[in-house]
């Protein structure tokens, strides 16, 4: 099959996706769920304030603010006229990587509850990269100082229940994640917190493998279908060996009983990985309750079987198995290649299409490091074979996932977000792009744009409605959203958080969804955690825009009397915590030489440095570089020489690397 290339991020479908965006009620709209809904669309169709006039005038802009205690994740929540004190309450729920819940006044900003779940787990006990003695080993994600709550929560307005995973460590119990379902009202538990567990057999038939929360990082948004709730398992930088593997599992969300059958991606003995994390996506569910993931690396002689599902999108029933998937088998695309260069399949979610007719199969995409987006079939997803992929496209490194929405033509789009920068191609940039595609009902089709043609199913027909703003430059594709008065003309917003790649600010931006024009760009907060990518996600809900990022919410609307627009110079900026404080000099480059404890460095201008690491050798915040590595060094020069604080891991392409200072 042929794949056009360079041009575009998909399909959509041509019907209006009902409800789907979150249930309502009469005080407003509510985003119970990741991306608003189990098919994972990120559209709200019920948003009559917030339209592309109005959001390019002068009146839109940052409202409120509120400080958290640590660094987000997961998306904000919304559930309107809560109960809370005696009052009820549009209400915004947030977590943080502190195990924090707030509850906060959507409008005002006023916490109304906050709870702790426990202590989180200090990222000097994680995982690390082990290598021969006497050089020490790095811990995973050293710049971090905890992890908590990583997961977008999900809520049962029926059970009036917030759904949320905590990762803990106590001295009696270790690392250890609980489940658990909190009183939207007190935030208090409603049954006891299930402590997470589970085993299974591998194919030798006499080993059980056994879940490790050492190893094991619950990062994939919660996902709550047909009266279960679901949590999606990866690793911590796939440092765990074989006691780090991908699973699904699943709780019956009244009592929080377990599953009897917990699905294990990888049951291969004596292999590794195979992980479920989709940068923070969360899995879909489709009408019958079947659950839909990406999983991502694993060994390459062991890859892509019915008993290692390694780089491929998966359909599960929970009452059986695996009855359905795709793992991609292009040239140089494949999932032996793709474990081999770590070019995750499964940074990236899955979203499912609404039916665009009777006639039309129910269809799915996804997409991952390696830069293209498959369309799927969801009753066949197409096996081990990447024609059984329906249609292709290159759309650059995605640690991302699609947003849909129907627009004012009846059509509907698919919002893509890939970044230009691409494992595949060569590079041509460093902006991320957004893109829409239309899709129409016109019969089996040729599209034809300059480029190698590519054959679509029936019912579908791909209409390029690019847009490329320059602006987003996150370096690894980006988060979306959408909103709209259903198809009212002009009421189409997309929404995405850009950032941060140069700089720390995140970024809140706003396209008009039928031109991709420009409508707003400001400050939605910081990200100091700069060496780890935010996977941020803005919530759209009655008039207002929510970006939660480093120890802050922020809240984005319309001004209107007695309310003003905060000025970026008035912008609550957190203090970094002590310890955390960056040193005064940073410097990326190649090694071009290692002696000892010194290293020879050469810059992105091609002059060189030399840098002292025996400091960061022993505060174990140093890996073993080797000649060729990308690095990135920090400390202070004394006669000349970078004394190193710390030496860390860099991206290969100097493209993106932030400045040195």
């Amino acid at each position: 099959m042929a794949r056009k290339r360079g041009i575009g991020h998909f399909l959509a479908a041509s019907t209006l996706l009902a409800c789907a965006h979150g249930t309502g009620s009469a005080a407003g709209v509510n985003v119970v769920t990741y991306h608003n809904d189990t098919l994972r669309t990120g559209w709200n169709s019920a948003e009559t304030t917030l339209t592309a006039q109005n959001v390019g005038g002068t009146r839109f802009g940052l409202l409120a603010q509120v400080a958290l205690d640590e660094q987000v994740d997961a998306q904000p929540l919304v559930v309107s006229g809560v109960e809370i004190s005696g009052s009820r309450h549009d209400v915004v729920y947030v977590v943080t990587a502190n195990n924090s819940v707030y509850a906060v006044d959507a409008v005002s900003g006023a916490i109304l509850r906050h709870v702790n779940l426990g202590p989180p787990v200090s990222t000097t006990v994680l995982p690390a990269t082990v290598y021969a003695a006497p050089t020490p080993s790095t811990p995973c994600d050293p710049d971090v100082p905890s992890i908590g709550i990583n997961s977008t929560p999900v809520i049962d307005l029926s059970r009036q229940t917030l759904f949320v995973m905590a990762y803990t460590s106590l001295p009696n119990t270790g690392q250890t994640y609980y489940l658990h379902a909190l009183n939207l009202s007190t935030l208090a538990d409603r049954v006891p917190p299930v402590k997470v567990a589970a085993t299974r057999l591998l194919s030798d038939g006499k080993t059980l493998y056994s879940f490790n929360a050492v190893y094991s990082r619950q990062r994939p948004a919660l996902l709550e279908t047909n009266g279960v709730v679901y949590a999606g398992f990866g690793s911590f930088c796939d440092n765990g060996g074989s006691a780090s593997r991908g699973w699904m599992m699943g709780w019956n969300a009244s009592s929080l009983e377990p599953l009897a059958n917990q699905f294990l991606a990888n049951r291969v003995p004596n292999s590794i990985l195979t992980s479920i994390w989709m940068s923070g996506a969360g899995p879909a569910a489709d009408s019958q309750g079947n659950v839909y993931f990406v999983t991502s690396n694993s060994d390459t002689y062991a890859n892509a079987s019915a008993l290692n599902l390694s780089e491929s999108v998966v359909k599960w029933s929970p009452t059986t198995d695996a009855v359905s998937y795709f793992t991609p088998s292009d040239t140089g695309s494949d999932a032996a290649a793709l474990d081999e260069s770590d070019g995750d399949f499964g940074s990236g979610g899955v979203m499912l299409l609404p039916m665009q007719s009777a006639s039309a199969p129910a269809l799915a995409v996804a997409a991952g490091k390696q830069g293209v987006m498959y369309l799927l079939n969801q009753s066949n997803l197409g096996g081990k074979n990447s024609g059984g992929a329906l249609g292709e496209y290159s759309i650059g490194y995605c640690a991302c996932a699609p947003s849909y929405f129907q627009g004012a033509d009846g059509f509907g789009r698919v919002v893509t977000s890939g970044d230009s920068y691409n494992f595949r191609v060569a590079q041509v940039g460093i902006s991320s792009m957004l893109r829409l595609l239309r899709f129409q009902d016109q019969g089996l089709t040729e599209y034809r744009h300059s480029l190698p043609y590519l054959l679509m199913p029936p019912g579908v027909l791909m209409v390029d409605e690019a847009f490329e703003p320059s602006e987003l430059n996150t370096g690894f594709g980006f988060f979306t959203s959408v909103s709209s008065n259903g198809i009212a003309p002009g009421s189409a917003v997309v929404w995405a958080v850009g950032g941060p790649l140069f700089n720390d600010d995140v970024t809140l931006y706003a396209y008009d969804g039928a031109s991709g024009r420009l409508l707003y760009s400001g400050t939605a907060g910081t990200w100091q955690n700069v060496d780890g990518h935010a996977n941020l996600v803005p919530t759209v809900a009655n008039g207002r825009v929510y970006v939660a990022a480093t120890k802050n919410l922020s809240i984005f609307g319309i001004a209107g009397p007695g309310r003003s627009i905060i000025q970026e110079s008035d912008f609550l900026r957190p203090v970094p915590p002590p310890g955390l404080a960056p040193v005064p000099h940073q410097v990326y480059g190649f090694v071009s030489a290692v002696a000892g404890s010194r290293l020879d460095i050469r810059t992105r201008t091609g002059t060189h440095v030399t840098v002292d690491v025996s400091a960061a050798m022993a505060r174990n915040t140093a890996f073993p570089a080797s000649v060729g590595a990308a690095v990135l060094a920090r400390g202070d020069y004394v006669n000349g020489t970078l004394q190193a604080m710390s030496l860390l891991h860099a991206k290969p392409k100097p493209i993106l690397w932030r400045p040195d200072r």
